[in-house]
């Protein structure tokens, strides 16, 4: 395989040293126009491309944006990168995305690879793991380079970061109300992973909506999910053979309310004339499976894009030493067939 070609091998070509070849390349004023255009002309001839990690460790500023989220596998999390880079592309920057797979030790180490390749900022959406073990000295890293942190969807309450998030709590009130005026009186939730600011925001929707509409809380209709389809399979059937089933089941995510409704048909019930069902994130597909799955609407791409604004604005914040900005966009409930109409 060939070599690449170098500013050197130009400079030998034309019989020049390689600084005049540098400032040729570089449009710099002091090289004469004609000798500009042959050298220019012959290094896009012969494929020379500019060594970026070299001009990286020269100038200040890399234009180099690290992201880094649970997955990639969805449309929210998609959604939430493309606005990130919707405002920050037109201004140069290239982000470097990162997948943790909910894992703390994979998070980490891509913080340590992000700052060591001099990233101009970070944007975290925090792993289940880094929440369930509390770990954050990775975190305080980035604190350390002064380096702007922005916590994206998933906050990490306690620590001192920029964030945008959603109204998790108001989207679950909304969502347990709506089932409520359906009639619903026993309303389980397939709870996702304890701990997590999502789940909990959500969690506490669902119970501080029932209380108020005094219904009681039960136990046993809470059971503990992660945010995958099938992690709701078997809670769903542990429901369904309760003495007394639920009437209606609120899914953490649409994900995992999917996965219910699956369950329920498999078992011979209907969606949602026994069980309505009531997910979370109005994922694209929501619309479209049969029946259509009533979800609580986050708005992703919003998200990245104010994140991104966070961090345009980060140094002026940081010079008038401004805490950091919190962030909490609305939630929607979108009805749709798998709830029912209200009485």
């Amino acid at each position: 395989m060939n070599k690449p070609v170098t500013i050197k091998d130009i400079a030998r070509k034309f019989r020049c040293s390689p600084s005049t070849v540098s400032r040729a390349l570089n449009n710099h004023p002091s090289i004469n126009e004609d000798t500009r255009r042959n050298l220019q002309e012959y290094a896009q001839k012969v494929g020379y491309q500019r060594n970026q990690v070299s001009l990286n460790l020269l100038n200040t500023k890399t234009a180099s944006i690290g992201v880094i989220v649970p997955t990639i596998n969805n449309y929210y999390e998609s959604a939430i990168i493309e606005g990130i880079d919707a405002v920050l592309h037109p201004l140069g920057y290239t982000l470097n995305i990162c997948v943790t797979n909910e894992q703390y030790l994979l998070e980490s180490e891509y913080v340590t690879k992000l700052l060591s390749n001099r990233v101009e900022g970070i944007f975290l959406s925090v792993s289940q793991e880094t929440y369930d073990f509390g770990h954050y000295e990775h975190l305080e890293n980035v604190g350390k380079r002064n380096l702007p942190l922005i916590f994206i969807d998933r906050d990490y309450e306690g620590f001192s970061a920029g964030s945008v998030t959603i109204d998790d709590y108001h989207g679950a009130f909304a969502a347990v109300e709506h089932l409520i005026s359906t009639g619903r009186k026993r309303i389980a939730h397939l709870k996702g992973p304890n701990g997590m600011a999502v789940t909990e925001q959500r969690f506490k929707g669902y119970t501080e909506c029932l209380t108020k509409y005094g219904l009681p809380v039960e136990e046993k209709l809470i059971i503990n999910t992660n945010f995958k389809v099938e992690s709701a399979l078997e809670p769903t059937a542990q429901l369904l053979q309760l003495e007394q089933r639920p009437d209606a089941i609120f899914g953490v995510n649409d994900q995992v309310a999917i996965g219910a409704m699956k369950v329920i048909r498999e078992k011979g019930w209907r969606v949602p004339e026994d069980i309505a069902v009531v997910g979370f994130d109005n994922s694209p597909i929501s619309a479209y499976i049969s029946p259509s799955l009533t979800s609580v609407a986050r708005p992703g791409r919003q998200i990245g894009e104010e994140a991104a604004r966070i961090f345009l604005n980060y140094p002026e914040a940081a010079a008038k030493k401004d805490n950091p900005v919190h962030i909490v966009l609305p939630s929607q409930l979108i009805v749709r067939d798998s709830s029912g109409k209200s009485k």
